[in-house]
């Protein structure tokens, strides 16, 4: 066995490994960039060692420098995670060449399932079934056109080295296939140096369909069954559920046999996932999925397999890097209820994903699931990395005990100030799509607001919640403690009260009567916490002196999240349009305007260009025209 470790990745992965890696006595060396000095994964390390500055590029990406780390603190192994290199067959190559051991598939491996075009070639060679399209050499204009016309619309145009959404197009006629292919071939070459597509067939109702699989270093490879990823944002997974709804043992059986002919095909050795797509409209048939691509490397949504089958995935990744066989046989796996893990992003739906960056001050995860991350209270978010903050998983007998555990979990979940997806997550396990496990692609967009906007908190919550910084509410009024969720509050007079909600200004009836919410004890600085369908809200005394807590419906002009001052457009007294662009926000390198709410007169302008701000800040207030 392995009895040293570098893990040359952040975050929750890291942490993740090192958990397996303490439980079997191996050391463990973490690496770490400029923003990350004092990441929870370098504390939880035996050793770490800095590698470089908080751009990924000059850190993270440098294979070179983890090599070197590895060498320098003696450790006998490299385990690439997720994401950065981990899917780099030159860098599995400089590690192996420089004695020490790769915690992965052999090289050549990657490269062969790398290149969708020619991993598809290959599949077709080893029988398994791929989704209908072109995959040719000849990429002139004319040569697509006429496949794509030969497949028939709705097609898909597919970036040759593409990944994580980019460098794709769907085409619904003839007449676009044009522009779509030249913006196609655009932004493969920006983003990949590689302008190459392949044509295939658009399936409307999507499934996303994948399966674990596993090779050793003895000729033995086995699977652990199918997850199901198809909830997904922008072709980004936020929802995986393990084993797929509605998948029948014919399919199964078929699916999960073409993912090992498929491994097999490559020689496969270690943990690997391959991706299928399958045609839902009329359910999950075996003769309606096709090979999409595979993923070389741990999963993000590794744990719900784990759940289902009782297997440790990241030990069997260190026990055959270490040259020993697959602890299981194929019949000796099986599938024990259903997991389902849903992914906590920093991001703020309501301003269509905004990342939200800054401290976490308020952190608190809920007993009763899995948590799978990289950060804790009083952690930075920043803007260089990936915005998820925890994997959260659940395991029940079944889907609906499942999902009555996650919604109840997030439900309970306290996050501040930093905004999270929790409250879009809530919904989207309550949607009745999903809930009847009618599932695609699409789903989240069809949905739009009714998944992305946070209703607000009850009168009864607001009330309840007051009572931690109101001191002249009634004397009864209870004080609220966690989970107190259905405590009944005795009936009093009706009592017009005013509070901020979030900075927004809300003016409703006090109330007494039952709780739909939690309350975070977090009465300092006049405010409470409270957790409503997921979200989590931040209840204050209403200000009156336009102070940074004031809302936009006032006039207010606050910062949606972090960042800098680009420009200011207008000055203090100028008479305003609604609609009006009053000053630049640049945050997470991309920039937006902010706006005046109505026709009205700039009353105060706090903004300085090149200035940076923080969440809510006080940009700007308009006074309204009377």
């Amino acid at each position: 066995m392995i009895q040293s470790l570098l893990i040359a990745n952040r975050g929750e992965i890291a942490c993740r490994i090192i958990r397996t890696a303490r439980r079997l006595g191996i050391r463990t060396v973490a690496v770490y960039s400029d923003a990350d000095a004092n990441a929870l994964h370098v504390r939880e390390a035996d050793q770490a060692v800095h590698v470089g500055g908080a751009q990924a590029r000059d850190s993270y990406l440098l294979g070179e420098r983890i090599i070197a780390a590895a060498q320098e603190t003696g450790a006998q192994a490299i385990h690439p995670g997720y994401g950065f290199l981990s899917e780099n067959a030159d860098f599995a190559e400089a590690v192996i060449v420089a004695g020490l051991v790769w915690v992965g598939p052999n090289p050549a491996s990657i490269r062969a399932m790398g290149l969708k075009d020619a991993a598809k070639k290959l599949m077709q060679g080893a029988h398994v079934p791929v989704t209908p399209g072109y995959l040719g050499e000849d990429q002139s204009l004319e040569r697509l056109q006429r496949e794509a016309d030969r497949i028939g619309y709705p097609v898909l145009i597919k970036a040759v080295a593409g990944g994580g959404g980019k460098g794709m197009r769907r085409v619904d006629a003839a007449q676009q296939f044009t522009d779509a292919l030249a913006s196609c071939q655009r932004e493969a070459a920006s983003s990949f140096g590689d302008d190459r597509v392949l044509i295939e067939k658009y399936i409307l109702a999507p499934r996303h369909i994948e399966v674990q699989v596993f090779g050793d270093t003895h000729g033995n490879i086995v699977h652990l069954f199918e997850r199901d990823c198809s909830m997904q944002r922008r072709h980004q997974k936020v929802i995986e559920e393990a084993p797929a709804p509605g998948m029948s043992k014919e399919a199964r059986f078929a699916v999960c046999e073409a993912a090992v002919k498929a491994a097999r095909a490559v020689d496969y050795v270690g943990a690997g996932t391959i991706e299928f797509i399958a045609d839902a409209s009329h359910g999950l048939h075996a003769d309606r999925i096709w090979f999409m691509e595979m993923n070389t490397r741990l999963q993000v949504e590794h744990p719900v397999t784990e759940a289902i089958t009782g297997v440790d995935l990241v030990e069997w990744q260190l026990r055959i890097a270490s040259g020993e066989p697959l602890p299981l046989r194929q019949e000796e796996i099986a599938i024990d209820g259903h997991a389902i893990e849903a992914r906590l992003y920093a991001e703020d739906p309501a301003k269509g994903f905004l990342p939200s960056t800054g401290k976490l001050e308020v952190l608190d995860f809920p007993s009763g699931l899995r948590v799978d991350t990289g950060v804790e209270a009083g952690s930075t978010i920043s803007p260089f990395y990936d915005p998820m903050i925890a994997k959260l998983i659940v395991h029940g007998a079944h889907r609906d005990e499942a999902i009555a555990s996650l919604r109840a979990g997030l439900d309970r979940l306290t996050v501040w100030p930093v905004r999270t997806n929790a409250g879009f997550l809530f919904r989207l396990l309550g949607d009745d799509g999903f809930l009847l496990g009618q599932l695609d692609t699409g789903l989240i967009e069809r949905r739009g607001k009714e998944l992305t906007v946070d209703p607000l908190p009850t009168a009864a919550d607001l009330t309840y919640a007051t009572s931690w910084f109101a001191q002249d509410l009634p004397d009864d009024t209870a004080r609220a403690t966690r989970g107190l969720e259905g405590f009944r509050l005795n009936r009093a007079p009706a009592t017009a009260r005013v509070v901020n909600v979030n900075g927004e200004r809300v003016t409703f009836e006090a109330e007494r009567g039952v709780l739909s919410s939690h309350v975070y004890p977090h009465a300092r600085d006049g405010a409470a916490l409270l957790v409503h369908g997921g979200a989590t809200f931040r209840v204050s005394e209403a200000r009156t002196d336009g102070a940074a807590g004031a809302a936009a419906g006032d006039g207010s002009i606050l910062a949606p999240m972090p960042g800098r001052i680009v420009s200011v457009e207008v000055s203090e007294g100028q008479a305003v349009t609604a609609g009006q662009k009053l000053l630049v926000l640049e945050a997470m390198k991309m920039e937006q305007a902010l706006t005046a709410p109505f026709d009205g007169t700039v009353e105060t302008l706090g903004a300085v260009p090149g200035a940076q701000v923080q969440v809510d800040a006080l940009l700007a207030k308009v006074r309204k025209a009377e």
